[in-house]
């Protein structure tokens, strides 16, 4: 749709790879999203920003607001800081060791704290089997140990209630746990993320 709204930009940013960035004019545009769908963030002066939503809205772009892109980004198994990860948790445990490069030499803070230790839980997806909803920071009783969800939320897509959770390691996929929601122990299907990507659902 932001082609239809600025033609101009088609040429700019039809081969931009995933992760990568043009600056075109007073736009800066990434190839980049919170939602695991592909498109374009655009960031570009305020007094600029009316008038290219208008052009987006008159294209056939809808609106959506911050719930819905939260529930998009959790059922892509997208983290978010301050809930699936923050300063305290090393990314080995949040499932972002791909994010770092330790195949070069190049130095960087916390590089020798990542070298020196594995990880010491996962980040899996939950597929709640009983009825209910689940939500950040419920406890997950499994047959290792503890843990306990980060992000979670009813999945229009999946039609069920799924959730991230950081769990021991010794915890598989298939695994059945058992999650606290407002005192009742209920059965959650362990799953790999991402739940849903590109619109089709993989759990």
């Amino acid at each position: 749709k932001l082609w239809q709204a600025r033609p101009e930009l088609k040429s700019a940013l039809e081969n931009l790879a995933p992760f990568f960035a043009a600056a075109i004019g007073e736009l800066f545009v990434a190839r980049t999203g919170y939602t695991g769908e592909d498109g374009f963030e655009v960031m570009l002066p305020a007094k600029d920003a009316p008038t290219l939503w208008a052009e987006l809205r008159a294209a056939g772009v809808a609106q959506a607001g911050l719930g819905a892109r939260d529930t998009l980004r959790l059922e892509a198994g997208m983290n978010l800081y301050g809930n699936d990860m923050d300063e305290h948790v090393s990314p080995l445990d949040a499932g972002l060791a791909w994010t770092v490069d330790m195949k070069t030499s190049r130095d960087f803070i916390g590089r020798t704290a990542l070298e020196r230790g594995s990880a010491r839980c996962q980040l899996v997806g939950l597929k709640l089997l009983d009825r209910g909803v689940l939500r950040s920071h419920q406890k997950v009783t499994t047959h290792a140990g503890d843990g306990e969800t980060t992000s979670g939320t009813f999945s229009p897509t999946l039609q069920a209630s799924i959730a991230m959770a950081r769990v021991p390691r010794e915890v598989n996929r298939g695994d059945t746990v058992q999650v606290d929601v407002r005192g009742k122990l209920l059965n959650a299907l362990v799953v790999k993320m991402p739940f849903v990507r590109n619109g089709k659902v993989l759990v």
